[in-house]
């Protein structure tokens, strides 16, 4: 039986292995093992076997998964065999982006609607996406039961919405805002800081040339 409680850093390495097994297409192999995907992907075999483990107890030794079996527990693992609905708050360049994407199903996420306090945004669409006025928030969340809220405002703004966000009934916030987020006891705030990510990037380059 696969332990349901994993580490974080499994957990955030799974949709790698998902996307990779996704990505393989219809003309693949029927099997597919935990070093071929560890290899595929440039990664310690070790780790992968245990990653997939402790979610999936179908694996045989020498022969591996059976690749469209593994990527369905993955799904049902992940959640995106059953969508999450959302909403989006800040319908700026960002946010907008992100009500054009249209992959986020396949991830398990549905954004319901969005919200902002710019006249000339409120009552368009984007992505096939509403644009609300900020007073019909609570309405909606409390209506629907939408429990995962995104922020995409400026950082001044930001804790204002995820105090509005968890008022309204939310308990997961994906926060694009480059600020910290004061929130009570269970409540998950995840932040997508992309000054951090760009640092990474950067840093990762000056090693790669300060070697040659």
């Amino acid at each position: 039986m696969p332990s349901r409680c994993i580490s974080k850093q499994t957990l955030q390495r799974l949709p790698t292995y998902l996307s990779y097994l996704r990505s393989r297409g219809e003309d693949a192999s029927k099997y597919v093992s935990a070093t071929a995907i560890a290899d595929a992907l440039g990664m310690n075999q070790v780790v992968v076997r245990k990653d997939l483990a402790s979610i999936s107890t179908s694996g045989r030794p020498k022969v591996g998964y059976v690749r469209q079996d593994l990527i369905l527990e993955l799904e049902r693992f992940l959640g995106y065999d059953n969508a999450d609905d959302a909403i989006l708050v800040g319908a700026g360049k960002l946010g907008k982006a992100l009500l054009s994407f249209d992959g986020f199903l396949q991830y398990g996420l549905n954004i319901l609607a969005a919200f902002d306090t710019d006249p000339k945004a409120v009552n368009s669409q984007v992505g096939g996406k509403m644009i609300l006025p900020m007073d019909k928030l609570t309405d909606l969340c409390q209506r629907t039961k939408v429990r995962i809220g995104i922020i995409t405002v400026p950082g001044e703004h930001a804790q204002a919405v995820c105090d509005l966000l968890i008022k309204s009934g939310i308990l997961a916030i994906w926060n694009f805002a480059n600020v910290h987020l004061e929130v009570p006891p269970g409540i998950l705030v995840q932040n997508e800081n992309m000054a951090v990510s760009l640092a990474i990037l950067s840093n990762h380059l000056k090693e790669r040339f300060s070697t040659k």
